[in-house]
């Protein structure tokens, strides 16, 4: 593998910056404006249904804050270094055009479609503007893939938490200081939202501070846990984040990790400007035919599964559609905070790419593949052992993603004049930032999650859908934590990352349909359907190629229970999804036979009149 051209970091953080800006500033004006045609003075639901726990309407910066935190997690950082087997640019060019064109107009439209729907989850979503069956199957498909999601999520966090104090303590210390931050903005002293805001940055910055020196001492060891105590404890944090009331410590620690967040990721762009580091990855590899070491299949479909946050997410629209829509202050903060956040996603994605292939390919390969793979593949490693030796860790072989990010971090850091022998402290704060920076987004998940399960249980009884009734509340979130939690205590990366990438992936297929649906019924223009039919083909095309594919050529050889159980799973969600599929098509052709300025005016489900007022929270 020799780079035949030089490509600088710097180059592609500026190519970056400038296409999302002009994208931001145009297209997602555009369809602001034009498509969905906000109205900045319409009441949004959580004026209409304001009930103080989970409608509530918030500053646009704080709900800034927790949807980018809920909505980037694993998938902007450890899928761009995974794919990066395959060179740069495959990455790169699915990041740019799938954010643009893909991840933020699916996250855009979801929030409009669900705010302008009293916050309707996407089932509900599917029920109301495609059919009763596509809304009962999008149901069930999204409690598969959630629960996949979730499990592929907090694995990478057990990963990079798995036996370093330091990271699990900051990671802890957010716990209290989300409580405080909560009560202060809620209780204390509502709505001074910079003086709470300042206390919790406070503490958290405390805990990173002190952390590192507390990791050496007798009290560190008390945060020390291995790879299955920690499959036990996320679960119960899940559960215990998806039942509390959503300003108590969900929304607080997600605005206050998203500090945490946006300010790494701000360091590391400031380290490439004054570095400028060379790209040693080529452009692309040999891998791109398959065979690869860490991803078996063909640069496509695999790139597009692999890379899936940082491009287009089908787990954003359950936030979109869940804790985000019941907290929006007006329709003109819509733009900002949804495609916003996803744009601002995706420039962590590009600077994962960047950080996975500053370095050398053998050092690269060296991490993320086992020993006995790794000899053969006739790769020479270059800075590895200095690195081992620098961090204190063994490097070699630690699969997943998270180590191999952590150590290009690293490098991009320790090489700011003044800081080559920070490289060891760098490292570890980049593998705590990757937890912190995962675990806000499994417990947003856990809690939408329960919104549906309870939805799906309000037909058995009307109190399991109630969000007063506590036994439905931990009934409900219990089951999805253990569920979830269950995969990630028996599973490993290789087998639940591609299965969470294809769910993920099949998901926004499935909101993207819903939101042509959307602008077809509440637009006259049949073009303005195509900002989404067009990417929901391609993502649907692209996805179910790749379940099959995993199937076949991951799972059924594995000749085990986990293999058979995640067989069994793919093939319900592509069942579900063709569906859906066929729901959402049947529903666009009566569209074009009844003709678009009729059926909007005329079809059944035009108004939701029907809505249910008693939305489990």
């Amino acid at each position: 593998m020799v780079v035949d051209k030089v490509m600088h970091a710097l180059t592609l953080i500026i190519v970056t910056l400038l296409l999302f800006a002009i994208a931001y500033r145009f297209y997602a004006k555009f369809i602001i404006t034009k498509v969905l045609v906000f109205d900045p003075n319409r009441p949004t639901p959580a004026h209409t249904l304001r009930d103080g726990k989970d409608y509530d309407p918030t500053n646009r910066y704080v709900l800034f804050g927790h949807h980018f935190a809920a909505i980037a997690g694993a998938g902007p950082l450890v899928g761009p270094v995974l794919a990066a087997q395959f060179g740069y640019l495959p990455g790169v060019l699915w990041i740019l055009i799938g954010a643009v064109l893909g991840g933020a107009v699916h996250d855009m439209v979801i929030l409009f479609a669900s705010v302008r729907m009293n916050g309707l989850s996407l089932t509900q979503l599917a029920k109301e503007h495609i059919s009763r069956p596509a809304g009962i199957a999008t149901a069930f498909a999204v409690l598969f893939i959630i629960i996949t999601a979730l499990a592929g999520l907090a694995l990478v966090v057990v990963n990079a938490l798995a036996e370093s104090s330091w990271a699990t303590f900051t990671i802890f210390i957010t716990l209290p200081a989300a409580l405080l931050v909560g009560l202060y903005m809620y209780k204390i002293r509502p709505g001074k939202i910079v003086e709470a805001s300042l206390v919790g940055v406070v503490i958290v910055v405390l805990g990173v501070v002190f952390g590192e020196p507390l990791s050496h001492t007798s009290f560190g060891s008390l945060f020390l846990f291995s790879k299955p105590s920690l499959s036990i404890i996320l679960p119960v944090y899940g559960f215990i984040a998806s039942v509390l009331p959503v300003w108590l410590l969900l929304c607080p620690r997600d605005y206050l990790s998203s500090y945490m967040k946006i300010g790494t990721i701000g360091l590391l762009i400031v380290g490439i400007f004054v570095v400028n580091p060379v790209i040693r990855m080529p452009a692309v590899t040999a891998y791109i035919h398959g065979g690869g070491p860490i991803i078996p299949g063909k640069v496509w479909p695999f790139v597009c599964i692999t890379i899936a946050c940082g491009a287009i997410s089908g787990f954003h629209s359950l936030i979109s559609s869940g804790t985000t829509p019941k907290m929006i202050n007006s329709e003109a903060d819509i733009q900002f905070i949804s495609y916003g956040s996803m744009l601002a996603e995706a420039v962590v994605s590009i600077m994962a790419i960047i950080a996975a292939t500053v370095m050398i390919p053998g050092d690269y390969f060296a991490i993320n593949v086992s020993p006995e793979v790794f000899a053969k593949l006739g790769l020479a490693t270059e800075k590895l052992a200095d690195m081992e030796r620098m961090t204190g860790e063994s490097l070699v072989g630690r699969s997943g993603g998270a180590v191999s990010l952590a150590a290009g971090m690293s490098l991009i850091l320790s090489a700011i004049p003044g800081m080559k022998h920070l490289i060891g402290y760098w490292y570890h704060f980049a593998i705590m930032f990757e937890a912190l920076f995962i675990l806000t987004t499994v417990d947003a998940g856990t809690r939408v999650a329960r919104y549906i399960l309870q939805e799906l249980l309000k037909v058995v009884h009307p109190k399991l859908g109630s969000s007063t009734w506590m036994p439905a509340v931990l009934l409900s979130g219990g089951a999805i934590s253990f569920l979830w939690g269950y995969l990630v205590y028996n599973g490993d990366i290789s087998t639940i990352w591609p299965l969470f990438g294809v769910a993920n992936q099949l998901l926004a297929t499935l909101a993207l349909f819903i939101g042509t649906v959307f602008i077809l019924r509440h637009s006259h223009r049949w073009a303005y359907g195509l900002i989404t039919f067009l990417p929901a083909l391609f993502m649907g095309v692209t996805t179910f190629v790749a379940g099959v594919d995993n199937i076949f050529n991951n799972y059924l050889p594995k000749h085990n229970f986990q293999g058979n159980l995640k067989v069994v799973l793919s093939i319900v969600m592509l069942v579900l999804v063709v569906i859906i599929f066929f729901e959402a098509m049947r529903k666009i052709w009566w569209f074009y036979k009844t003709g678009l300025q009729n059926a909007t005016e005329t079809s059944p489900t035009d108004t939701p009149s029907a809505l249910p007022m008693d939305i489990p929270d």
